[in-house]
């Protein structure tokens, strides 16, 4: 039994070397690097060694700039971004809330409409409500 064991997991160790294909790398006329088992015809291929690794590059003459300060940069005006954000919900819901207690505490709204006062009818009024209810809670927490 033990033997069985031991002749399974060698040839399941050796499975993968002996199954490794050749691996063909050639770049097309636009310009474009291509890996496949089979060369095309006609074509300059670079077989590639898939037994060996693939050394690493070298490192770059200059060094790479500080991944933790371009991060923190990032951070803080995506943070100043959010704090406008935050800001105008903050004005817009002081306005919805304003308006809201506005149409509810008063049956008699006006509107200026072109120089002229217009006054809401109930319909209207009980519209504008349901409107901006719905965008409070939308909207604002």
């Amino acid at each position: 039994m033990r033997w069985m064991i031991l002749a399974a997991t060698l040839a399941l160790a050796v499975n993968p070397l002996t199954q490794a294909a050749q691996i063909f790398k050639w770049v097309d006329a636009q310009g474009v690097t291509h890996f496949d088992a089979q060369p095309p015809a006609g074509q300059q291929v670079q077989e590639i060694d898939t037994q060996k690794p693939v050394p690493a590059p070298p490192p770059a003459s200059q060094p790479s700039p500080d991944p933790k300060g371009e991060q923190q940069t990032v951070d803080a005006k995506v943070k100043k971004q959010v704090a406008a954000q935050e800001a105008k919900r903050a004005e817009y819901c002081a306005t919805a809330r304003t308006n809201l207690a506005l149409f509810q505490n008063n049956p008699r709204v006006r509107e200026e409409v072109n120089g002229e006062f217009k006054r809401f009818t109930e319909e209207e009024r009980q519209a504008r409500i349901t409107d901006l209810t719905k965008s409070i809670s939308d909207n604002c927490l």
